[in-house]
Order: C-alpha cells, then structure tokens, then sequence
C-alpha cells in the first residue's frame, strides 16, 4: 500500500537529518535565540526575501503558525477574511475563533480571495454592532491546488492596502507554489506584497517547522510574548533553525518541491490521457481528478489517498499529493493500475 494521502508522510529529507546529528552533542541557546543555526537561518530568509529587516520566527506548525498571527495582529473586535475552503476556516477545529476572533468565510470559485470577494465582505461589515474586517488571509498555493499570480497578489496587497487591511499569506505549500511550471511570483515578490506570511517546512521535506516572516513594522514588537502565551515557543528552537539553515543553504528547499510538483505532472499528464476530468486546475503537487466511486474503490487496494468532494451519485473528486519523497516508480504503477481499470 503506497500513500497518496499527504506530503508530510516521509520524516525528512536526509540532509535536515545529518544536520541535526552533528549537532546533536553541541549546547545550544533555547528559545530561537541561538547564533549557530537560528539567526543563520533567518539571515538566509531575510537575503531570500531581500528584506533585511524582516523578523523571523521559527514555529512548529501551520495550525500554530496562523491562530499565533491573527491573534497577535487583530484587536478584540477584528475579523479575518478568508475563503470558504481557507484552511483556516475548515482544518483547524476553530482554532482561530478559540483566540475570539471571527472567520469571515467566503466563497470563491477558485480558493483564490480578488479585491471585489474582499471589497464585498467589507460593505457588509458596516458599523460597531458587527465585528470589524482587518485581515485578508489567503494560501499559496490554495487548499485546492491553485495559487496566485504576480498580477492577482498585487491587486489584492493594493487593495488591502488603500482600505487598511493586514494581508497575511499561508505559505504551508509555498514550496510548491513557487515551482510550479506556471508560477510568476518570487518569494521576495510576496515579501513586498504582504504584511507578513510563512514558509512552511513540514509539507517541504523538513522534519517539521514554519518561519513566520513579519514585514509590518506594526506587528513585529513583543510578538515573542504572543508565542509563549500561546506554548509556541520551542525550548530547543534550534531544531528548527537547523532545518531552515539546510533548506536555504544552497536551494535544498526548491529542489524538494520541484521533485514534488515534477511527480504531480506524470500523474496529471497520464491522467488527463485517460480523459478524467479535475475538480480544480492544480499545476503543483495535489491534484484532484474525478473518478467513478467503483474506480475508487478499486484503486484504494492499493494506494492510499482522501476523498475529496462527492460530484454526483456515481463520482467522487479524490485528492493525490506527491511530496519531495514520491517515488516515480510508484506514480508509473499508480497510472498503469489505473489504465487496467479504466
């Protein structure tokens, strides 16, 4: 049984491993505070980003990542906008509304947030008796494959600029995002754009981990309280900054999500060869193909992967993720079972 379920099944790349073994005897300062690894790897994200004066802090996990963000940055009253499929809205059992801020859920065609979804969401938030919209939040690449342009990013940071809006960006599958064969943004494209977002490592081959770069001057004092308020501050942070210190050394983090993107295209082009249809257009690493439920069935014997949407009584939208570890051989034996049924 082979999985298809997520790209986080696999520990790490064996590089972040080896790193954390020859340094495993070495004392260390706690709490990300250390020069060794911490501060080198936020100063490889602040050159990455062109951005020298960006704050970095290292998390353990994107749920962590984004209820930590938008409680520090919004007031009691404030909300965040997001769309309906936003991770934030639908995998995170409430964590975001536990801190008492509200998600303004909308929805959109593609998981994509434009201006007018936004614009929309503020004319219907009028005064002091309903909660007040501050925050945009959006994901790179969305919860259903699709991701931002340059064009689209910088009309939706214009707009929430002109209207006083934070826009923060799930980067939890930037890798991906960023080496996708149709992708035009650069990650210092999205540092100028936004007011603060994260790299996420856990779905990009490290063991596990995020860096929340902050970009507003506004957000970035005290906000080491808000992380141990929260329990989000890692005693042993160096963990994390050696893996940030390996995925930024020489490309390692580009190169694992390219393997990723690269898998999802075989099965995407064998797919469409087959004439299956797709619940969305996703040109990074989770696809989502439409398959008779008998077909399904059929291929769960052997592979292991979500359902992601039912269709019509007979159909069902699936989810296939490849990672920085898909085998080829595995996607070529995933392809030749699926022309057998077929």
């Amino acid at each position: 049984m082979y999985s298809f379920t997520n790209d986080y099944s696999e520990g790490a790349h064996p590089r972040i491993l080896n790193a954390m073994m020859e340094t495993n005897l070495v004392q260390h300062d706690g709490y990300g505070l250390d020069h060794d690894h911490c501060e080198k790897a936020a100063q490889l994200i602040r050159n990455e980003i062109c951005q020298a004066d960006a704050d970095i802090h290292f998390l353990v996990g994107g749920t962590q990542t984004n209820l930590i963000a938008i409680a520090a940055v919004l007031k009691p009253w404030q909300a965040v906008i997001s769309a309906t499929t936003g991770h934030i809205n639908v995998h995170e059992t409430g964590a975001v509304e536990a801190t008492g801020h509200k998600v303004l859920a909308r929805h959109t065609p593609d998981g994509k947030l434009t201006p007018a979804i936004v614009e929309k969401a503020l004319k219907s938030h009028t005064d002091e008796h309903m909660v007040q919209p501050k925050m945009v939040y959006i994901s790179n690449t969305t919860e259903i494959g699709t991701q931002y342009t340059k064009a689209e990013l910088e009309a939706l940071s214009h707009f929430c600029r002109q209207n006083d809006l934070y826009l923060f960006l799930d980067g939890a599958r930037l890798g991906a995002a960023l080496t996708s064969p149709v992708n035009d943004l650069t990650m210092a494209d999205i540092a100028s754009l936004v007011d603060l977002f994260y790299i996420g490592g856990t779905k990009n081959g490290a063991l596990l981990g995020e860096a929340l770069v902050i970009l507003n001057p506004a957000i970035k004092p005290d906000f080491r309280y808000m992380i141990k308020q929260r329990g989000a501050m890692l005693a042993k942070g160096w963990l994390l900054g050696i893996q940030f210190e390996e995925l930024f050394t020489d490309g390692l983090f580009y190169q694992m999500a390219e393997h990723a993107n690269r898998m999802a295209g075989l099965l995407r082009t064998g797919i469409e060869e087959l004439g299956f249809p797709f619940y969305s257009h996703s040109m990074s690493n989770q696809l989502f193909p439409i398959f008779p439920d008998k077909l399904i069935q059929n291929l769960s014997s052997e592979f292991q992967f979500l359902e992601q949407a039912q269709v019509d009584e007979a159909h069902h939208a699936v989810r296939l993720v490849t990672s920085w570890a898909t085998k080829e051989s595995e996607v070529s034996r995933f392809l030749e079972l699926l022309r057998q049924l077929s």
